[in-house]
């Protein structure tokens, strides 16, 4: 066994956790340059939501499954799991993100490899892992499935880094063609629903990031004649953290409201997320391809407005 195997092993004897099947390696991704990662073949046996499945791995000594968490997407929130569709509620989207890969898992005969560029990567608890799922002969990349059809947002990350520049592209382009999640309507018709909202996005501060909160913000901008009322509005980047809007914000008539990502008194063009580290990543355009966005939803959970970089 290999000694990042034989690692694994020691430490889930030691914490209870189950061991790590032994990998085969071989490329991340199709063609030439691409990272090594480490590679599992299992059984999904849940699709717990658009982002997250439950997987008997196999090799790994028993018929335990694990959770594991895709890497590169976010789809939106489900607030009640369940092996019927029908009972599945969540945020708007969400449920039809979880169906679709489920929708996508059952084609493959719920067959899947597993890829990563470290066996070690988590995102909690869970396995932090690419899925492909075997179609027409052929192993399909549903994450990337997912986000071209606007599922869900992309979300690199720095360790599992092989997807990002492709999850990227595929982001823009969904977000280029309005297509589900980039359709401002399609949780039916938001408040000040013909108003045309742009964004900028701050994401390197003046100096180091960290110490510098408030350098980065997200400026949003009214181009209509009437004032867009905020009240449970919401804005986010990339994961899951959230600032509500308070009651009684409102973007003015051809005027601008900021978010900045620290700690402030808010005024009535000024709010202040309360973050104590820095919110939006910057840039990398190397290998790792890393960036992020920013995107702003209506009560109804339309995205209204949107900023991805690099």
């Amino acid at each position: 066994m290999r000694p990042v195997v034989v690692l694994l092993a020691i430490v889930a004897a030691l914490t209870g956790t189950p061991a790590l099947a032994r990998a085969a390696t071989g490329p991340c991704t199709p063609g030439t340059g691409s990272p090594r990662c480490a590679l599992w073949t299992g059984t999904a046996t849940f699709v717990a939501d658009g982002d997250t499945i439950d997987v008997d791995v196999a090799g790994d000594g028993t018929r335990t499954a694990r959770r594991v968490r895709l890497t590169g997407i976010n789809a939106m929130e489900l607030r009640r799991y369940s092996t019927r569709p029908s009972r599945r509620r969540g945020d708007c989207h969400a449920v039809e993100a979880a169906a679709r890969l489920e929708g996508l898992l059952r084609r493959g005969h719920m067959r899947v490899r597993l890829a990563a560029q470290d066996p070690a990567s988590r995102s909690g608890s869970r396995l932090r892992r690419q899925v492909s799922t075997r179609i027409g002969g052929r192993w399909i990349d549903v994450a990337s499935v997912l986000v071209a059809e606007g599922h869900a947002l992309w979300l690199p990350n720095g360790v599992e880094w092989a997807w990002n520049r492709e999850y990227a592209a595929l982001s823009r382009r969904a977000a280029a063609q309005g297509l589900r999640l980039f359709d401002p309507a399609a949780c039916g018709p938001g408040p000040a629903a013909e108003a045309a909202l742009s964004m900028r996005v701050n994401y390197d501060a003046p100096g180091d990031d960290r110490e510098n909160v408030d350098g980065e913000w997200a400026a949003v901008s009214n181009g209509s004649d009437s004032a867009v009322p905020l009240d449970g509005w919401w804005f986010r980047d990339s994961a899951l953290r959230r600032y509500v809007f308070p009651d009684g914000a409102s973007i003015p008539p051809r005027g601008t409201v900021t978010v900045y990502a620290g700690h402030g008194e808010s005024t009535t063009t000024s709010f202040y997320w309360g973050l104590s580290a820095p919110a939006f990543e910057n840039p990398t355009l190397d290998a790792r391809w890393m960036g992020d966005g920013a995107y702003l939803f209506d009560p109804r959970g339309n995205l209204r407005s949107w900023v991805i970089y690099p």
